[in-house]
């Protein structure tokens, strides 16, 4: 028999080139297949090389190196294949029903219920490159299950020139589903500070929520909230199954007087109807989250899907908040059609 000795210091380096090369691998498998989505828009959709980059949020020489790619990978033919261009296609057309700037369609993972992991990667990739642009000194995050599997999903960057804040209250009855998780998981991944509202996401009464918004703290954050450059958000339904309602934030008496007044989709607290119309109820006026105000006045793009937020969905972007969407292929098609 042959033994092989190795002195711990050599067996460090060969598992870090080797995590090295994995890391390579999958950021190969992403660029390619961002390429192939930028050459799609480019030639398939008819948009200029500023408009791609517009479009997938990064920097016209990024663009246009992408199209240079695809190309010189053989990725741009007489027809694209594969999965990605039927994705490229729906997000060209919601693009233009919804006055989107930025829109992406993730191909179907046959995940049973919510595709979390999908979303969770899109959203991911989506958040580490507005990170990465530095065109942000403060982004605003709602919370949830896709928001979350967003920021697992994101690979770790040290950016200390942005911050992060909470766009809503996040204390829950149940601990364990505290969304606060976000904002803990965001600065341990990128080494910036994150800002939470110390409040509830709703208060008891309108009176509760008129006291604890004169608290130490809340006002500042509050209104970092509102300034921040990007809000990045979930999506919520106006059902009994909605996470507010199976975490034990909202009663379900309280969420069935916001069906009974019309509300279909949620966004950060805030309820809208089938038309996309501000949907006025008890419930909303306890909301600790930043103001409808600011939200009209904001870059919103916003991550959901699933058969049971797809009136949600479309609900908000009938609402005319949205500058983006990310959300997934079968809910794409349930949109359109």
């Amino acid at each position: 028999k042959y033994y092989l000795v190795i002195s711990p210091y050599c067996f460090f380096q060969i598992i870090r080139l080797g995590l090295i090369r994995m890391s390579l691998s999958v950021n190969h498998d992403e660029e390619l297949s961002l390429s192939t989505r930028a050459a799609w828009l480019h030639y398939g959709g008819g948009l200029s090389q500023t408009e791609v980059a517009k479009r997938l949020g990064v920097t016209k020489i990024k663009a246009h190196r992408l199209i240079g790619r695809a190309n010189q990978e053989g990725i741009v033919k007489i027809s694209f294949d594969g999965e990605i261009a039927e994705c490229a296609a729906l997000e060209m057309k919601l693009s233009e029903a919804y006055l989107l700037s930025y829109c992406e369609i993730v191909p179907d993972l046959e995940e049973a219920g919510l595709p979390v992991r999908a979303l969770g990667l899109a959203g991911g990739r989506f958040l580490s490159r507005e990170i990465a642009s530095g065109d942000h000194d403060v982004i605003g995050v709602g919370n949830g299950r896709t928001l979350a599997s967003c920021v697992r999903h994101m690979p770790s960057l040290k950016s200390k020139s942005v911050q992060f804040v909470s766009l809503m209250g996040g204390l829950t009855r149940n601990f364990a589903a505290n969304p606060h998780d976000v904002m803990h998981r965001l600065a341990e991944k990128t080494g910036a500070e994150a800002y939470f509202m110390p409040v509830p996401f709703f208060a008891n009464s309108t009176d509760d929520r008129n006291v604890m918004l004169q608290q130490r703290g809340v006002p500042e954050v509050r209104q970092m909230a509102a300034a921040s450059s990007l809000k990045f958000v979930g999506i919520g339904t106006a059902e009994n199954t909605a996470q507010t309602v199976t975490s034990g934030v909202v009663a379900e008496s309280a969420m069935q007087d916001v069906r009974e007044r019309g509300g279909v989709g949620e966004m950060v607290g805030h309820f809208f109807d089938q038309s996309g119309k501000r949907v006025q109820s008890k419930l909303a006026d306890r909301t600790l989250s930043v103001g409808i105000e600011a939200l009209e006045e904001s870059r919103i793009v916003a991550v959901g899907g699933g058969d049971e937020k797809v009136r949600a969905i479309g609900s908000l972007l009938r609402s005319g908040l949205l500058n983006g969407l990310i959300t997934d292929e079968r809910s794409a098609k349930a949109l359109i059609n």
